[in-house]
């Protein structure tokens, strides 16, 4: 099936919900421990198993758009440096120093000939490899073999740079993805402006990522945002092993009742979230504009960062085009910091209380059922 139809299959099937006032559902409801939100001793082993050992989408390809762009992260403890070589290959190791584990690189991101301790000055080019030191006649003999950069495994697929967090762990990126990387393709996240990218605080991991999920709570806590666009309590629900696609209803999409299929514009009736397995998903809420999550686990269970990008289809140059790129990432930071997190922030803070020692998930909420029992899957193979 092409793009064009699997839309118009999508778009059919938001339909017939519509008519009908029905939604996507899962075959019961799922029963989850709170324990699951609070046990330490299981969030340290999800997130070292899970986090730390599977593919994680750390970038954007466009974020090193041309050979010698570094991007750097600090990403759960772990310091990254990502650099794209005259090869044109991306590359990821630790961002330290195998000296004394100064980090090479200190800014964020940039352009780099080679790549220099700014401790005791150890040089390393640009494919981690030692290349010289300073005093080196005094040093003692030291070998690239045994003191280049520690890398880390790294695939470039369909628009962003996947990295393993832990030292020699590979992976087989298009066996991870599988049909997924279809349905990212159809993103085309090669061709997108970067427009702004920020970092938020959020409560737990889980607790942050369920709201991402359902469609359950946009009528009710996103009345003023994303909810004036979406129909609430509406999803249609599609799954790649552990990733999902999320197509959410706008509130246009009823004017194509009785209208007939080619005349319907597709892009402007259903909103689709992408969301790859365990904290990346990307979300087109409105116009040409789309917004990308990266959630990540704190050092305690209650509390993570989350890594917001707002995306546009093009540079706005015009003041028109300025005003509107600007008021869709104020739309999306209010609507996750100011109504999400702060339901999820009051969430987590009374996890610990004993007022619930399990939360049912409903049948309504196929997206969260279908996440946390891979997650339960994957803490099973840790």
């Amino acid at each position: 099936m092409n793009h064009t139809e699997e839309m118009k299959s999508l778009v059919r099937r938001a339909l017939v919900h519509l008519k009908n006032k029905t939604t996507d559902q899962a075959d019961g409801t799922m029963v989850l421990p709170v324990d699951a939100y609070l046990d330490p001793v299981r969030y340290r082993k999800e997130v070292d198993y899970i986090f730390k050992r599977l593919p994680q989408a750390l970038a954007l390809s466009i974020e090193l758009p041309q050979p010698k762009n570094y991007r750097t992260m600090t990403v759960m403890g772990v310091p990254v440096l990502m650099i794209r070589g005259e090869d044109n290959k991306v590359r990821a190791f630790i961002n330290a120093c195998r000296h004394r584990g100064s980090p090479v690189c200190e800014k964020k991101s940039g352009t780099a000939q080679r790549l220099v301790c700014p401790y005791h000055a150890w040089q390393y080019d640009i494919q981690g490899k030692l290349i010289g030191l300073y005093g080196e006649a005094t040093f003692g003999p030291v070998s690239p073999e045994t003191h280049s950069l520690t890398p880390l495994h790294c695939e470039e697929r369909q628009g962003l740079i996947w990295v393993a967090l832990t030292p020699g762990v590979a992976f087989d990126i298009d066996e991870w993805l599988g049909d997924f990387a279809g349905q990212l393709a159809t993103l085309r996240l090669d061709n997108w402006y970067l427009y702004e990218q920020r970092e938020i605080e959020g409560p737990g991991w889980k607790a942050a990522w369920d709201g991402y999920l359902e469609a359950y709570h946009h009528n009710s806590l996103h009345a003023n945002t994303v909810g004036k666009y979406t129909i609430g309590n509406l999803l249609v629900h599609d799954t790649y092993g552990p990733h999902q696609r999320l197509t959410f209803a706008r509130r246009s999409l009823g004017e194509l009742e009785g209208k007939p299929e080619e005349e319907w514009d597709l892009d402007s009736h259903i909103r689709l979230i992408h969301s790859a397995f365990p904290n990346l998903t990307i979300s087109g809420v409105m116009g040409d504009h789309c917004v990308m999550s990266q959630v990540y686990p704190g050092p305690t269970p209650d509390r993570t960062i989350t890594r917001q990008t707002v995306l546009a289809a093009r540079e706005p140059v015009t003041p028109e085009q300025k005003e509107a790129t600007e008021l869709f990432s104020q739309m999306v930071l209010q609507a996750v910091r100011d109504e999400d997190y702060r339901i999820g922030l009051q969430i987590q803070d009374g996890l610990a209380a004993g007022g619930n020692t399990a939360f049912t998930l409903g049948r309504n909420e196929p997206g969260l059922q279908h996440y946390h029992s891979w997650v339960a899957k994957f803490a099973a193979q840790a």
